[in-house]
């Protein structure tokens, strides 16, 4: 007895299992990225790479699968140290930078959005695009991580605004390079974002 598949339910399964790759390998990503770390500012919250690398995923991959990307990393860190210091999920939910690891699940689906309204445009309007996500995404971990740092550490808002600060330059130049290798990835592979802007 032959199982029929037919064309759709085999596009479909191709598509899940490209989905699946992609996903993996940008969780990888973002676990490597994260041995990138250099401790600065209040409370001893690093500068790292992980925090701009989830946003390149959703600026690669769109909102949908970059989420994906940022869930599995978090629960990954349920289980083993792959956060940035060398720290579990739980370990920083309970410490100052609870803020900016909530933070990801917001900015990657935010910035993935925003970045798919540039699937098809032109490259210069898709690269204006993806530095107004990439950046928007930067924003949301700030504005989160300043929330985390008044209620782990007791900070006042301008405490903990004035914190961030030290991270915007280096933040900004990584967030500079991840849109140009965003903008090169969708040079080569314009249909990345294209399934998620429909």
């Amino acid at each position: 007895m032959s199982t029929k598949h037919t064309p759709s339910s085999t596009v479909r399964a191709s598509s899940a299992t490209a989905d699946l790759a992609y996903v993996a390998v940008f969780t990888a990503l973002v676990i490597v990225l994260g041995f990138v770390a250099i401790p600065v500012g209040i409370a001893g919250v690093p500068i790292l790479l992980q925090n701009t690398a989830v946003i390149l995923a959703a600026l690669i991959l769109g909102p949908r699968r970059g989420f994906y990307v940022t869930g599995l990393f978090l629960l990954i860190g349920m289980f083993l140290p792959v956060l940035a210091g060398g720290r579990t999920t739980i370990f920083s939910l309970g410490s100052p930078t609870v803020g900016y690891v909530l933070s990801y699940l917001i900015a990657v689906p935010v910035a993935g959005f925003i970045a798919t309204r540039g699937a098809r445009t032109s490259k210069g309007v898709a690269t204006a695009l993806f530095a107004v996500a990439g950046f928007v995404g930067l924003l949301i971990q700030y504005v989160m991580g300043a929330t985390g740092l008044m209620v782990q550490t007791g900070l006042g808002f301008g405490e903990a605004a004035q914190a961030q600060l030290i991270f915007i330059p280096t933040d900004s130049l990584e967030m500079i390079v991840m849109v140009a290798i965003a903008v090169g990835v969708h040079s080569a592979f314009p249909q990345l974002l294209r399934a998620e802007a429909r």
